[in-house]
């Protein structure tokens, strides 16, 4: 990872120089930077001010970044000797935070008994890698499901031909422009997260157990191109979609479903849609369910903690994983308990939204945190977008992924 650390080097310079964001210097305060959404923002802030009022002269801080954001600035942060005690987002983090040496391992700092609470099945709540852990899950999860609008769909549908005969009776065109003014789907479709659980569906995956890219397959291509004729042929898709025009065509009840994840879930249950979760429908080709990835979200815990710090900060830890903070984010957003206490409790068992988003999770596939998916999906990015601007065919955009992934990975480990 040689030029990734000269690059990072200049960018540490810099925030060395501007001074931004430096924390941990206070020796009774403790900070959190974190993902959260604004509903279970709201969630985190009750759960961290209870937490608080148990510790007089104490602070506890807390700041959002988007995720890209907030991976860089930790990273930056941390190599600087700084940073938030806790880092809180996807587990695709711990790749690079573990090659960059900006965590720390904690399957020491915790009693086994503890650990033991947490879920193993159908997902690992806590991600390990060459063999100790980095991350302590809060929730598991974090994939795709298919998001329906109750008043619009009554029964959401179970293969890709019950979804086409649904697109061609929903999507309209009311003006007359060619264009259908309501969809019967809407997703970030161009984007290459989101076309994973069709790659799935057709049989396949973009990475293997040796961390090597699977672009160039006919997987891929029969992906791309089902999606592509969704939208140029059937006309079910908009033409072109990205995350911010499909969440608002489903808010605005032009759209009667939605891929998305349970980090939109609260927002759309604000709005007062009415929402059922479902799985992807199955491919007809193959008889497979799509397979979205899987990944835990949780805390890791900064390399340059002060050991005056420590103690307390895993207190912290235990506290906003416990099973009745979990629970809070159940019901706020549909999140899925790490605790298998919570997991197994009667909020989720009796949660719809929670039972739709486990249905789909059973047929999900586990995530690598590698360093190499973030090289893996910087390659598939260019060519995948390209086949949707008539650049490429979907045969070709497979190979280029593939070159462009082999290229990336071979460069950034030389």
């Amino acid at each position: 990872m040689r030029k990734s650390l000269v690059c990072f080097a200049f960018g540490l310079l810099m925030y060395l120089l501007t001074g931004v964001g430096c924390t941990g210097k206070d020796p009774k305060s403790i900070t959190i930077w974190h993902s959260f959404r604004p509903t279970d923002r709201t969630v985190f802030q009750q759960a961290l001010s209870e937490f608080a009022s148990r510790h007089a002269g104490w602070t506890f801080n807390e700041l959002y970044y988007e995720p890209e954001q907030a991976r860089t600035n930790f990273i930056i942060s941390a190599l600087g000797g700084s940073g938030p005690e806790l880092f809180w987002g996807a587990n695709d983090n711990i790749g690079p935070f573990v090659e960059l040496d900006v965590i720390m391992p904690l399957e020491n700092l915790f009693t086994q008994d503890f650990l033991d609470s947490f879920v193993v099945e159908p997902v690992n709540a806590n991600t390990w890698m060459n063999g100790h852990m980095y991350q302590l899950g809060d929730r598991v999860g974090n994939h795709l499901c298919l998001v329906y609008n109750k008043k619009l769909v009554s029964k959401p549908p179970q293969t890709m031909s019950e979804l086409l005969a649904m697109g061609k009776k929903f999507s309209v065109d009311k003006d007359g422009d060619g264009k259908p003014d309501r969809y019967a789907l809407v997703w970030n479709f161009t984007e290459p997260y989101f076309v994973v659980p069709f790659i799935g569906g057709y049989g396949g995956w973009i990475i293997n157990e040796q961390n090597q890219p699977t672009l160039d397959t006919e997987a891929v291509v029969k992906a791309a191109r089902f999606i592509y004729e969704l939208s140029r042929v059937h006309k079910i898709i908009p033409a072109e979609c990205d995350y911010e025009i499909a969440n608002a065509l489903f808010k605005d009840g032009l759209s009667a479903m939605i891929i998305n994840g349970s980090w939109a879930w609260g927002t759309y249950i604000d709005n007062g849609i009415d929402i059922g979760i479902a799985r992807i429908p199955k491919i007809d080709d193959t008889g497979l369910w799509p397979t979205p990835a899987i990944s835990p979200l949780g805390y890791s815990l900064n390399k340059n903690i002060k050991k005056e710090k420590m103690a307390l900060v895993l207190e912290l830890v235990k506290y906003v994983t416990a099973d009745s903070i979990e629970l809070r984010f159940t019901q706020s957003s549909g999140a899925i308990p790490s605790r298998k206490a919570a997991f197994t409790s009667p909020q989720v068992a009796e949660n719809e939204v929670v039972r739709g988003a486990l249905d789909q999770l059973m047929v999900g596939q586990e995530m690598s945190p590698v360093t190499e998916m973030r090289w893996i999906w910087d390659a598939m990015r260019p060519s995948y977008q390209g086949i949707f601007s008539g650049r490429v065919s979907p045969e070709q955009a497979a190979r280029d992924m593939q070159a462009q992934a082999m290229k990336l990975i071979r460069e950034n480990r030389e």
